[in-house]
């Protein structure tokens, strides 16, 4: 079954609906976006989101040293770092390749295209002047011929 989008309705005060389209404003995204990242966050974390303004979290945090910290940080082993750009340089190669066949295709095609019929030899024409029922042998070198 396929992902269906659905819509969400509510009513929010005019003060604080211009305070949203002002944030909006301010990250150069539609107020629908703001929305959708902040219910994105709030279904990645299991409902657990807590919006304050950020000098309230660093306070929060400095005072829980031994607490987990908001946001979640999670460390990454520098092999799987290593390994995760290894593969985004062999993907980048991979697209330049895959550019520069396009490019050749391209090219090929336009020479085709460029060709004079005549000069064409369709495999089917081969075909058609052989006879269907040919003999060929099979053998090895040392047979006498």
């Amino acid at each position: 079954m396929g992902n269906k989008n659905k819509t969400i309705s509510f009513r929010v005060s005019e003060d604080k609906f211009e305070t949203l389209r002002e944030i909006a404003e301010e990250r150069d995204i539609s107020l629908s976006a703001v929305f959708r990242d902040y219910v994105d966050t709030l279904v990645d974390h299991d409902g657990q989101v807590t919006v304050a303004p950020d000098h309230e979290i660093e306070a929060a945090n400095a005072e829980e040293t031994n607490a987990e910290s908001f946001p979640p940080k999670v460390e990454v082993p520098k092999s799987f770092v290593r390994e995760h750009e290894r593969l985004e340089l062999e993907a980048e190669h991979l697209r330049e390749q895959l550019e520069e066949h396009k490019r050749y295709v391209t090219k090929l095609r336009t020479q085709l295209d460029e060709m004079d019929q005549d000069e064409v030899i369709h495999l089917e024409d081969l075909d058609e002047g052989e006879e269907e029922d040919a003999s060929y042998r099979i053998g090895s070198f040392d047979d006498e011929y």
